[in-house]
């Protein structure tokens, strides 16, 4: 747009409803779909376009198709003659409410529009400022205070880990172009989205407007301050959650020191659970000298919620700073200005005694128990998504436990999971492992060690028996004290169970 801040741009009309339904029937009809686009642009191309890069997409959409000119005019943000569109789109009332301007019959559009597939094959539209709709926070370069970002991988994520159980009400904190707040639409009766930034809530109001969604509750403020003391069954946050020297980007720098942000909402959120709620975040914490990051975020847990705690990366604090000033551009400018804000960066870790930072998941669920479960872990592996349904398990399976002691997991009966497979590993021809591996090629796909009696255990679980009996039977197919394996055994059953490798079979 020729050198003008995003954040200047006068944004779409969000009060015309009629526009919107007509807009999404144009798109709709002339295939304008995440799978209209793969189709058109070819994987390579589509790829690329994720990881910011546009120049296969422009090649792919050279020829004269109105995809091909929808794809550029909304997503490219190319200009494209008005006479060819002006079959395909309502071009009166898009020129009126400001979707699109005109200039010497040309046409060009005032906001990125992109298509994306929801969970159950729903063709939605994620609208976002110029420039920002392919590769989400990926190396945008963008200096605008107040811009508004598309759908990025962190968005994904955080779409993904939500456990999506039908609830009452659902809050969208920090909501920015709304993906969010459109997932939970699908399943809460009421969705509030909140942002600091009064522009990304009129991003979210064209969200849910192009994508044929119910409108939000959207209010305006900072953290939870917007919902005072109301309480949700879901909470979601993707917030500006980069450890930064200031405030320069709404989008990403939290502008409290440090981790505080990501500490202050998590301990917050607890007293906005309704009962049996869940709280998802993305997070980025501090490793620092003298501590251990795992303590850290326990204390951040707030009292009465379970909570379980993934690290999936951890970055030196020079790689961390690097990947922050790519992200705004700086590296584009001045080599002198950007080596002070490399040195501020460095500046500010030094002071907090900072080695380096951790990026996860934090879940929290509310729950009445006397001795809530915090679980913290570090599990870099690929992971299969979306997560929902994993992590409703993984604390149902929580609860179970702390209401089952070991002479309770004796007399239960439990079942292998589906496609969990066994490993023997060991030198050729010896007539023993030296190890077995339990391994899911689903949801988190876990591995883990097992003795010869865990796997023979876990293999004969079909919930037929009771944990108990299964452990005499070994015993005396062993030659051992059927006593001796039930006092030693519960600890592994405890292990695989709350890794998700057995599942208690209700009687």
């Amino acid at each position: 747009m020729g050198g003008v801040s995003n954040a200047s741009l006068p944004l779409p009309s969000a009060d015309r409803a009629d526009v919107a339904a007509s807009l999404r029937r144009a798109l709709l009809g002339a295939d304008f779909t995440a799978d209209g686009l793969l189709e058109l642009l070819g994987a390579s191309a589509y790829a690329a376009l994720a990881r910011s890069e546009t120049v296969p997409a422009l090649r792919a959409t050279r020829g004269d198709g109105a995809l091909a000119a929808l794809v550029r005019l909304f997503l490219l943000q190319e200009t494209v003659p008005h006479a060819r569109v002006a079959d395909v789109l309502p071009l009166d009332a898009l020129l009126e409410s400001g979707w699109l301007v005109e200039r010497d019959g040309e046409l060009r559009a005032t906001v990125d529009v992109r298509p994306y597939g929801g969970p159950n094959g729903e063709d939605w539209f994620i609208v976002s400022d110029l420039g920002c709709a392919v590769g989400g926070a990926g190396g945008i370069g963008s200096h605008d205070e107040g811009v508004v970002l598309g759908v990025g991988g962190a968005s994904t994520t955080l779409a993904g880990i939500t456990v999506r159980t039908p609830v009452d009400s659902a809050l969208d904190l920090g909501t920015g172009s709304g993906i969010q707040a459109l997932h939970a639409a699908q399943h809460a009766t009421r969705v509030t989205a909140t942002d600091l930034n009064p522009r990304a809530l009129e991003f979210t109001r064209l969200t849910l407007a192009l994508s044929g969604a119910p409108e939000a509750d959207l209010r305006e403020g900072s953290l939870f301050e917007p919902v005072g003391e109301e309480t949700y069954d879901l909470i979601v946050s993707n917030p500006p959650f980069v450890i930064s020297p200031g405030a320069r980007l709404t989008y990403r720098d939290g502008g409290m020191g440090g981790d505080d942000l990501c500490r202050t909402l998590v301990q917050e959120a607890g007293a906005r659970l309704n009962e049996g709620g869940y709280a998802h975040f993305l997070a980025n914490w501090q490793h620092v000298d003298g501590e251990e990051w795992q303590d850290r975020l326990r204390s951040w847990v707030p009292r009465g919620c379970d909570a379980w705690i993934v690290q999936r990366e951890v970055q030196d604090i020079t790689q961390y700073a690097e990947l922050w000033l790519r992200d705004a551009g700086d590296h584009r400018e001045d080599p002198t200005r950007y080596a002070a804000r490399y040195e501020a960066w460095l500046d500010e870790f030094e002071a907090r005694g900072t080695r380096a930072v951790g990026f996860g998941w934090i879940t929290l669920r509310k729950t009445g128990a006397a001795e809530p479960s915090i679980t913290v872990e570090e599990w870099p592996h690929p992971v299969e998504q979306p997560l929902g349904e994993t992590v409703r398990e993984f604390f149902d399976r929580q609860e179970y436990l702390r209401t089952h002691d070991d002479a309770a997991l004796l007399a239960a009966h439990f079942k292998l999971a589906d496609e969990v497979v066994q490993e023997q590993v060991g030198l050729p021809g010896a007539e023993d492992p030296e190890h077995v591996v339990l391994r899911q090629h689903r949801g988190m796909r876990r591995a883990t060690k097992v003795d010869t009696v865990g796997a023979g255990f876990a293999g004969v679980c079909d919930g037929s028996l009771s944990a108990g009996r299964i452990l005499d039977a070994i015993a005396q197919l062993v030659g051992e004290d059927p006593v001796l394996l039930r006092d030693r055994t519960p600890a592994q059953i405890r292990l695989l169970v709350e890794q998700g490798f057995l599942l208690p079979v209700q009687g």
